[in-house]
């Protein structure tokens, strides 16, 4: 068709062949070719040039339409593969940087070697401060509270905190559960203001005055090595202390009356169409 077309523009196999880079005879083989295939006489040859039937005339008419919607649709095709090679930032809260992200790049890149994905890991605070500013274009947070207004949403899974301690602290051998007031009282190692962590621990404990912390920590493994070498309670993902548990390094203490649940979110720019690879993500992350 795109031979064709061009026979008409020029009025010439030879001009055809030149613009495609093809023998004359080619041309005239591939227009031979279609006219059997469409049954259908499309050129006249004569001593002045070739032209047109008029049944030529009308099928490069609806060839040209063919071609047109072709070009767009190679022109969507190299916007997406653009868009995929580009690659993709992501801020993602600790929690879920450490446990559930390498195993969705790692789907991604089972799909795709050649994905690209540049991750910056912080608080959940920061992370809603960087797809506000364009910092990234999906950002993975914790917390009770939906995002702000102007985010879009969606929960990728559903998690606890739990109370562990050192084996040698006197919670790891008692039988009843800790209370709120008792946990509200006690001195934990906690994480950071800012923290989907620190927030849902706040919220819980907030009608017994809030935690009463003896030390604050900017990151999950900081607060780990604090509980390992005894120096207190600390408040954790059940992603996170999984690994100690099992390995006896900490023992968890179960609680009562105390809401430690908390959602895990997806978050972007409310009203802006995603990347194709964000989206992959995303249904990584949610499936």
């Amino acid at each position: 068709m795109q031979l064709l077309d061009s026979v008409a523009e020029l009025g010439s196999l030879g001009q055809a062949a030149i613009r495609h880079g093809v023998s004359q005879a080619a041309v005239s083989m591939r227009m031979s070719q279609l006219e059997r295939r469409l049954g259908v006489s499309l050129l006249q040859r004569g001593p002045a040039g070739t032209r047109l039937t008029p049944a030529g005339q009308q099928i490069t008419e609806l060839g040209r339409r063919v071609l047109a919607a072709a070009e767009a649709m190679m022109d969507g095709v190299a916007a997406v593969v653009a868009a995929e090679s580009s690659g993709l930032r992501v801020a993602a809260s600790l929690t879920v940087a450490e446990h559930l992200l390498p195993g969705w790049i790692s789907a991604l890149h089972g799909e795709s070697p050649d994905v690209v994905l540049a991750v910056e890991v912080t608080n959940s605070s920061k992370v809603l401060a960087r797809i506000g500013s364009g910092g990234a274009e999906v950002g993975f947070v914790e917390g009770h509270d939906a995002p702000p207004a102007g985010m879009a949403a969606v929960v990728v899974r559903s998690d606890r905190l739990v109370v562990v301690v050192h084996p040698a602290h006197p919670w790891a051998r008692r039988a009843a559960p800790v209370t709120g007031p008792e946990l509200a009282g006690a001195d934990l190692v906690v994480r950071e203001p800012g923290s989907g962590t620190r927030e849902v621990l706040d919220d819980a404990l907030r009608a017994w005055g809030g935690p009463c912390s003896r030390l604050e920590l900017g990151s999950t493994s900081a607060v780990l090595a604090a509980a390992r070498r005894g120096e207190g309670p600390v408040v954790l993902s059940t992603l996170a202390v999984a690994d100690d548990l099992a390995a006896g390094r900490l023992v968890a203490v179960a609680t009562e009356g105390i809401d430690l649940t908390r959602s895990l979110r997806a978050v972007w720019i409310k009203g802006r169409s995603l990347t194709p690879l964000a989206q992959r993500l995303l249904r990584v992350a949610t499936s």
